[in-house]
């Protein structure tokens, strides 16, 4: 199944500002919501000032889509981010991914100019 952008706002200019889920990161956004007992609950990515690169960024649960909110969908798993953060997630892709190091969300976004060592932080 396609991801999909269901924005809070519609403009035509919002066409090619796209987040994309991977299937890792859908299937543990669901198991995390499961675990929450709350199935309203949409994880939440932003983008703020700050971590050693620039910019950070957050993750949280959310169940509520605000105006300037967009909101992707991947297998029914929902992935919420404000309009600012989205001018600099534009073209990402939310991975879950889990290794030697240990297991976490990563962000791969095309964006970033640089990013530090753990992941956390870019700057645009």
């Amino acid at each position: 199944m396609p991801d999909t952008a269901i924005p809070a706002q519609t403009a035509e200019d919002n066409a090619t500002r796209v987040l994309t889920v991977s299937e890792s990161a859908a299937k543990r956004v669901a198991f995390l919501v499961a675990n929450e007992g709350n199935p309203a609950l949409m994880l939440r990515l932003t983008v703020s000032g700050g971590g050693c690169s620039g910019f950070q960024y957050g993750f949280g649960f959310d169940d509520t889509v605000n105006e300037d909110d967009f909101v992707f969908e991947k297998n029914g798993t929902k992935v919420v981010t404000d309009d600012a953060s989205l001018d600099l997630l534009a073209g990402s892709m939310l991975d879950y991914v889990e290794d030697l190091m240990g297991a976490a969300f990563q962000i791969k976004n095309p964006n970033a100019t640089a990013s530090c060592g753990c992941g956390n932080s870019f700057a645009a």
